[in-house]
């Protein structure tokens, strides 16, 4: 089975706090294997999914969040 990594860009993430929620909330989604997001202050999300992943349900859950997607990096 392939994996695949996309990398997302997501504005107001800017604590260990809003790290934790947006891993969460897309680590919870079905499919999603794993969710990394960097204390750097990018707002890069990368995720992990066990198929293409589905970049409209990516951007509802973490707007659902109260995060603004903004989209592939």
């Amino acid at each position: 089975m392939s994996a695949y990594t996309t990398t997302y860009k997501v504005d107001g993430v800017h604590s260990a706090h809003c790290r934790g929620v947006v891993s969460d909330v897309l680590g919870a989604l079905g499919g999603v294997t794993a969710v990394h997001v960097p204390a750097d202050g990018t707002g890069h999300v990368t995720v992990t999914t066990e198929a293409e992943p589905d970049d409209a349900r990516i951007a509802e859950t973490v707007e659902d969040a109260g995060y603004d997607y903004v989209g592939r990096v």
